[in-house]
């Protein structure tokens, strides 16, 4: 398909995001709420809808749903009631999903994303709604029969509806990559997609750029990452002008996606909502929630993504990517600001951070909460350097190695230990650059007539000859000092 055929059309999607919320126990029943257990182990009467049980909300369950729709600027309903909606498989044992319909716990908000052109933008919430998971059908390959696990069902679930808001497909990816962050730094879902904790339908339709009518939507499932999402989305577009252009239309069906080749295949026609017949639960009481409860779960949230990244730019002076990269993991972010409240180097916080730290963790394979160092014990690495007492280089790959094999050392002891201080002395130095300039007295006299870029070499000899021990500033200073005599 050309470009310009393409340009001719608009993308519209709308993003359904589903994220399990890590509660202890389920959302109306006091089973486990805890992934990777034996199939059939986390249920109970009420998750198999034995005749006679009843339902209890989990208090725990509303008060993340708020906590969520707080951190997206939604609105959050004073009188909430639960709905049933009606629709048959054979992972529903009640035959019904209990969630809400008419009256979401959030209404409205949104949230930001940076478009491709770098321009910061609002994609608008629809609703936050709470509702509960399904089971899970298990298909194994080869064999007739559907396996059943039910340790999900009952699992508590937050719906994120964006209103169709999105126009590009790395718009899509960016939304979902806030979502997720938001999420994560709530402490309400781990924001898993590989596990399920967190998915996302993508409703995806087309229309004539100019043109004031949606088109006819298409609802794309079973994505198990942000970069699978997007590929369905440009997958579609293109699918859908192809046809439009060839004079087809549109069928509004849900179909799935193939991570293999990036296409997406049909499904099953698209349920209108008079389907699943909703009516209130009569199982469950209303609930209210009191402006009161609300500021108090305000009150105990956390610094968010955006709020940290405003921080890092404006008051401690930050590059917005240096920014960006430190705000996208919540114990990264948190560790950093700690940093910053133990020096005033900023920058140079945040290049250990995105630096020697960030390939420590790497090298390991463990996260910044598993760190064995504190902020404080960073913060008098980076002195030691910033006073050229040890240089960036040994700092960074002998004694923070080192430090985190021995915690309970101070950085100064193991520097001394190890044989890191350098020298600053210029009665020391200055015999070191005597003997250097003293195997190059071509080189010293070319110098001398104007070659200045062979300061390097000298430089290069220096430190060979004291082992790095020299103080690089100060050997710099002299060998210029030296040479000009």
């Amino acid at each position: 398909m050309d470009k310009a055929t393409l340009d001719k059309y608009e993308l519209v999607v709308g993003l359904e995001v589903h994220a399990q919320l890590q509660t202890s126990s389920k959302i109306f029943s006091s089973d486990a709420n805890a992934f990777g257990q034996e199939p059939n182990t986390n249920i109970s009467v009420i998750t198999l809808a034995h005749p006679g049980t009843l339902p209890k909300a989990n208090k725990k369950v509303l008060e993340y749903a708020i906590k969520m729709g707080l951190a997206c600027n939604s609105r959050i309903s004073e009188y909430n009631i639960f709905d049933r909606k009606n629709y048959f498989y054979p992972d529903l044992p009640k035959g019904y999903q209990t969630t809400q319909d008419k009256t979401p716990i959030c209404m409205g908000g949104h949230v930001e994303v940076k478009t491709k052109e770098g321009t910061k933008r609002n994609i608008a919430l629809n609703r936050i709604h709470m509702e509960e998971d399904a089971g899970k059908s298990i298909h194994l390959e080869g064999e007739p029969d559907t396996l059943v696990d039910l340790n999900r069902a009952g699992v508590p679930l937050i719906e994120i509806v964006s209103e169709p808001d999105i126009r590009q497909a790395e718009e899509a990816h960016s939304y979902l990559t806030e979502v997720r962050k938001l999420v994560r730094y709530l402490d309400i879902c781990d924001g898993n997609m590989e596990e399920g904790s967190m998915r996302c339908d993508a409703n995806i339709s087309i229309r004539l750029k100019g043109a004031a009518e949606y088109g006819k939507k298409v609802e794309v499932k079973n994505m198990n990452s942000i970069r699978n999402v997007q590929r369905a989305i440009e997958h579609e577009f293109v699918r859908q002008v192809e046809i439009i252009e060839n004079g087809g239309t549109i069928d509004s069906e849900t179909r799935t996606f193939n991570a293999q080749d990036g296409s997406t295949s049909g499904m099953r026609s698209k349920e209108t909502l008079n389907d699943y017949r909703y009516f209130p639960c009569p199982d469950l009481p209303p609930l209210i929630v009191s402006e009161e409860w609300i500021q108090s779960i305000r009150k105990g949230m956390p610094s968010l993504p955006k709020e940290l990244f405003e921080k890092f730019t404006n008051t401690y002076g930050l590059p917005e990517y240096d920014a960006q990269v430190l705000t996208d993991q919540k114990d990264i972010a948190f560790f950093f600001e700690a940093l910053c409240s133990k020096t005033n180097q900023y920058k140079v916080a945040s290049n250990w951070m995105m630096g020697p730290i960030k390939s420590c963790l790497n090298d390991k394979s463990i996260s910044m909460e598993e760190f064995p160092l504190s902020a404080e014990q960073i913060a008098s690495i980076i002195e030691l350097v910033e006073e050229n007492k040890v240089s960036y280089t040994a700092a960074s790959n002998q004694l923070l190695p080192k430090m985190m094999e021995q915690p309970e050392t101070t950085a100064e002891t193991l520097a001394h230990q190890l044989d890191l201080i350098q020298d600053s002395d210029d009665d020391s130095i200055i015999p070191i650059i005597e003997q250097a300039l003293a195997k190059f007295p071509d080189k010293v006299k070319a110098y001398q007539s104007g070659k200045k870029n062979l300061l390097g070499l000298f430089m290069g000899e220096v430190m060979k000859l004291s082992n790095g021990k020299v103080d690089p500033k100060k050997a710099n200073q002299l060998i210029r000092e030296v040479l000009e005599k």
